[in-house]
């Protein structure tokens, strides 16, 4: 587990029209049917028959993936702005709708039906700077953890279903008393510290490093759908937890969309409750284990 490839290799065209013959529903059983043990472009098929590409990290735990103010453009939170009648915005935490490419990644958002259809057990998360080609995202990425506690379990297998039961809805629940779980996280590239770091000075004293948390609530009762590397201790999570739901309260725009308090005291400043530059300006792949 979180082994490195000593250099990207490029894949032939005819090496990615030979994986095209493969026939699996993840990149786990690419793995362990087909021999396959380079990070890198795959094709899978759903249980419906449906064949799409996507990117797997063979190389943590067997891996597939995601990556984003409340504009067009913006769809794993709204592309509706921040508006009270759209509390769920797109509602693709919880939907079967999928866009963008694989090879766009990093430089747009990305979902495809491996979102829904695969059954994990547990995930591997990236951080790539954006517009990183594809063959160098695992040597570029700036943080790298996986989880090992078989959590999907307890939600049939995916992120998809977690979210039908931790739905990122404003007005859902109330902060720390209705968040989701938070689930502890072994570290590939980065530890504890480190991932807790980059988001604001402000929000230190308001996260626990070295776990990876869902539907969390602020203090006003928007939802905001992953906390990555971390665990709130305080509502303030609009500034550490990213895909909010579709109504923020408090001093739109600058509480909205994907990466919704994360420039609060200026864009990439990292200062007050402000995230690093290099945060703001990288993609997060979420990858199933």
């Amino acid at each position: 587990m979180g082994s490195r490839a000593s250099a990207p290799k490029v894949v032939t065209v005819n090496e990615l029209r030979n994986r095209a013959q493969f026939n699996a529903r993840s990149c786990k059983e690419v793995k362990d049917k087909y021999g396959q043990t380079e990070n890198g472009l795959y094709y899978l098929t759903t249980a419906s028959g449906v064949v799409y590409k996507t990117f797997c990290d063979m190389t943590t735990a067997g891996g597939n993936n995601i990556y984003g103010k409340c504009t067009v453009g913006d769809r794993w939170t709204s592309q509706q702005g921040n508006n009270a009648n759209w509390p769920q915005g797109e509602g693709n935490w919880a939907n079967r709708k999928t866009f963008g490419t694989v090879k766009a990644a990093t430089d747009d958002d990305f979902k495809n039906p491996g979102y829904y259809d695969i059954e994990a057990e547990d995930m591997s998360v990236w951080h790539v700077p954006n517009n990183t080609p594809v063959n160098h995202w695992n040597l570029a990425a700036i943080m790298r953890y996986h989880t090992d506690r078989r959590f999907l379990h307890l939600y049939r297998g995916n992120l998809y279903q977690l979210f039908h039961s931790y739905p990122v809805e404003y007005n859902v629940g109330a902060h720390l008393s209705n968040n989701g779980p938070s689930i502890p996280i072994v570290d590939d590239l980065g530890d504890k510290e480190s991932t807790k770091n980059v988001y604001g000075p402000y929000s230190g004293g308001e996260i626990e490093g070295g776990f990876i948390s869902f539907r969390d609530i602020n203090h006003e009762r928007s939802a905001t759908a992953i906390c990555f590397g971390v665990k709130p201790k305080s509502g303030n999570v609009e500034h550490y937890c990213i895909g909010g739901c579709g109504f923020f309260h408090e001093a739109n725009p600058l509480q909205c969309g994907d990466f919704t308090g994360f420039a609060w005291n200026g864009y990439g400043t990292h200062i007050g409750f402000s995230a690093s530059k290099q945060t703001l300006e990288s993609a997060v792949f979420l990858f199933y284990c």
